[in-house]
C-alpha cells in the first residue's frame, strides 16, 4: 500500500502522538508499505523507508515574544499565518487547525506525482480536513483520547475565572467532534478511549476500531548489574499535566510510613509553576529531584535505578511511561484511571492497581512495594513479559494494516 500519515507535531519528545508516528510510520515500512508522513514541528529524524514531508508554524502561541522573525519579518501576513497569530493572542491554541489546511496544501502537491491508498491522521482533526475527503481517498484518524478530559481535570483544581475561559478557548472540541464523526473511521488506542470518544464526540462505535500501542521493548530493558536506589520512587510525565495526578503522589509521600525519595522526569518544563507549590506545601524539596530533558539511554538507566514507578494518572489514553517502567522490569504503582488497568494488566501480578484520585491506597502500595522486596522482583518480571508479549509495535502496525484494508474494501463498495 502507498500510505500517509498527518501529525501536526512530529517529534517523539514533543508526546505520544510523535511517539505514535515515528514508530507506526517505520513498522509500516519494515512491511514493505510505502509510507509518506506530513509533519509539523518540531520534526522527528529522517528515518530509512521514510518519506517525510514538512510544513511549518511560527508556534506563536507560546512564543509571547520575539514572534518576528528576523529573516521573514512579513511571514506574520500570510493569511494561515495571520490567522495563527490573532487567535492565539486570544487564548485560542490554533496549532491544529492550521496545520489541517497546510497538510491539505503539502497532499494537492504531493498528489500532482502521488497516489495514496489511504491517507492516516494522527489526532489533528481540523477543519482543513473537509477539503483533503474532496481528494476522494479513504481518510481516517487515531484518536488517543478525546481533549474534553483534559479539559475537565483542569477545572476540578482552583483557578480565577480568567484561567477558566482561556481553558475553554484552548480545547478545539466542537472542531474536533465535527470532524471526527466525518472521518471514514476513528482508530484508537484502547477500549476505555473508544468509550470517552463515543460520549464526547458521538462517533458511531461500528466507525471505529482498537488497536493498542507498541513498545520497543529491545530499548526499555532491565540494564543487568544496575543497582537500586533504596526507597526510590520514579515519576515519568508532564507535571504541569492536572490529569497525570501529580498532586496526590506528592500526598501519598507524606502518608508513607517508610521515608522514601521521589525522581522526576518531566522534560524539563519551562512553566514548572503548578507542582513546585504543592511540593514546597507538603515540605517536600529534599526528597523531590526534577532530572530535566534526557536522553532514552538515561531513562532507561532511571529505570533500572530505582525500585519503583508509579502512574498516578486521573486518565490515560494508553500510558508510555507505565508501559515503559513494565518493559524495564520495574513494578509499577498505577491507578485505575482511563486505560491504565489494560496496559497494567492482574492486580498484584503484573502491577498494583490503586484507584485515581487516592493518595492513602498510594502511600500504603508504596509501603507495600518496599517492605516487601521479593514480590518487587516477582512482579517486575511478570510486568516485562507481559508487554514484551501484548505491546510491540509490530503487531500494532500489522492491526494497522488490516484496519486500513477494511476501510478500503467500505470505500470502494460505496
Amino acid at each position: 500500500m502507498k500510505i500517509c500519515l498527518l501529525t501536526y507535531r512530529g517529534n517523539p519528545y514533543c508526546g505520544g502522538q510523535g511517539i505514535y508516528t515515528m514508530h507506526i510510520a517505520g513498522e509500516l515500512a519494515k512491511l514493505g508499505h510505502e509510507v509518506h508522513v506530513i509533519q509539523g514541528p518540531p520534526y522527528f529524524p529522517p528515518m530509512d523507508g521514510v518519506h517525510v514531508h514538512y510544513v511549518s508554524n511560527h508556534n506563536y502561541f507560546n512564543n509571547k515574544k520575539n514572534y518576528i522573525k528576523p529573516h521573514k519579518p512579513f511571514a506574520a501576513l500570510k493569511p494561515l499565518n495571520f490567522y495563527e497569530f490573532v487567535a492565539s493572542k486570544f487564548g485560542v491554541f490554533p496549532e491544529i487547525e492550521t496545520f489541517s489546511f497546510r497538510a491539505f496544501y503539502k497532499l494537492k502537491e504531493l498528489l500532482k506525482t502521488h497516489k495514496f491508498d489511504i491517507i492516516h491522521d494522527n489526532q489533528s482533526l481540523g477543519y482543513g480536513f473537509l477539503l483533503i475527503k474532496n481528494f476522494g481517498i479513504p481518510f481516517i484518524s487515531t484518536i488517543h483520547h478525546p481533549l474534553s478530559i483534559d479539559r475537565t481535570t483542569w477545572f476540578e483544581y482552583p483557578s480565577d475565572f480568567s484561567l477558566k475561559i482561556k481553558r475553554v478557548l484552548y480545547y478545539p472540541l466542537i472542531m474536533q467532534g465535527y470532524i471526527a464523526r466525518r472521518m471514514d473511521h476513528i482508530m484508537t488506542v484502547s477500549h476505555d478511549a473508544a468509550n470517552e470518544i463515543v460520549k464526547a464526540f458521538g462517533v458511531k462505535p461500528e466507525k471505529m476500531s482498537v488497536v493498542y500501542n507498541g513498545l520497543d521493548s529491545g530499548i526499555f530493558r532491565p540494564i543487568s548489574g544496575m543497582r537500586k536506589k533504596e526507597n526510590s520512587i520514579l515519576f515519568v510525565g508532564n507535571v504541569e499535566d492536572r490529569k497525570k495526578g501529580v498532586i496526590y503522589l506528592l500526598k501519598a509521600l507524606t502518608l508513607t510510613k517508610n521515608r522514601v525519595s521521589l525522581t522526576v522526569v518531566d522534560g524539563g518544563s519551562p512553566n514548572r509553576k503548578y507542582v513546585t507549590k504543592w511540593i514546597d506545601n507538603f515540605n517536600l524539596n529534599d526528597r523531590v529531584y526534577f532530572t530535566g530533558k534526557i536522553s532514552d539511554e538515561k531513562l532507561i538507566e532511571l529505570y533500572s535505578q530505582h525500585q519503583i514507578a508509579v502512574s498516578p494518572s486521573l486518565y490515560e489514553g494508553f500510558g508510555f511511561p507505565a508501559a515503559e517502567a513494565m518493559a524495564c522490569g520495574l513494578p509499577l504503582i498505577s491507578s485505575d484511571g482511563g486505560a491504565l488497568p489494560e496496559v497494567v494488566g492482574k492486580h498484584l501480578e503484573t502491577g498494583y492497581i490503586v484507584k485515581s484520585r487516592d493518595s492513602y491506597s498510594i502511600a500504603e502500595a508504596i509501603d507495600f512495594f518496599i517492605d516487601n522486596p521479593h514480590i518487587r522482583e516477582k512482579m517486575g518480571r511478570a510486568a516485562r513479559k507481559r508487554i514484551i508479549e501484548v505491546f510491540t509495535w509490530r503487531n500494532a502496525a500489522l492491526s494497522i494494516v488490516e484496519t486500513y484494508k477494511e476501510v478500503i474494501d467500505a470505500y470502494s463498495g460505496l
